[in-house]
């Protein structure tokens, strides 16, 4: 069964609709690192509609171009491409399909589907928070910036009940970036204060 991947840029109030203001001055070679082993994980992205059309937009030509940027963006032309939209859309970049139904059902079917090793969701928050509130994300990884954007449109949106993650992996780079991967888990026992309380500091 392929894993289920999210990646996404994020501020550390959680606002995961990246400004480049506060996003460039922070991306280095060790941020490059991580978003190419996110890359390497995945043989199919999962991408929304806005998402699809700034990628398109940019990375054929810079493929084109052959400059620095050109192998990832050959990587990135390369990749099965599965677009999520509510409206027809006219496919100029190669390897680009609309899902196919219902979001939860065709997710299902991909990660269910022998032939894929593993789905990338770069950005697309809408989605993410779609398969996160199914219950179809395996893994969280956040390169969380040393920055409070105070507006924008957060990761973890409003909801009844809480998601419960635990940390697999952490990094600190020097620019304060911290690359941070979560995974779904149960939630803990519950405790009130009368089962805190022996932690509490003071004398013991």
């Amino acid at each position: 069964m392929a894993k289920i991947i999210s990646t996404l840029f994020i501020s550390a109030d959680g606002v995961a609709e990246i400004d480049p203001e506060w996003h460039f001055p922070y991306f280095d070679e060790n941020m490059g690192r991580a978003v190419g082993e996110d890359y390497d994980t995945a043989d199919v992205l999962l991408i929304g509609r806005e998402t699809y059309e700034s990628f398109a937009g940019a990375w054929p030509g810079r493929e084109a171009a052959g400059g620095d940027d050109a192998p990832f963006a050959k990587q990135l032309g390369d990749v099965r491409k599965v677009v999520v939209s509510r409206q027809p859309l006219e496919f100029s970049w190669r390897n680009s399909e609309l899902i196919k139904g219902d979001l939860l059902d065709a997710v299902t079917s991909l990660k269910a589907d022998a032939g894929i090793r593993g789905i990338l969701i770069p950005g697309s928050i809408s989605v993410v928070q779609q398969l996160l509130a199914a219950g179809l994300i395996d893994e969280l990884r956040l390169l969380v910036h040393p920055v409070a954007a105070r507006k924008g449109r957060k990761l973890f949106d409003d909801g009844d009940s809480p998601y419960h993650l635990k940390v697999t992996a952490t990094e600190a780079f020097p620019t304060g970036v911290i690359r941070v991967i979560y995974s779904p888990t149960e939630a803990p026992t519950k405790a009130g204060y009368d089962e805190v309380k022996d932690h509490v500091p003071g004398e013991k």
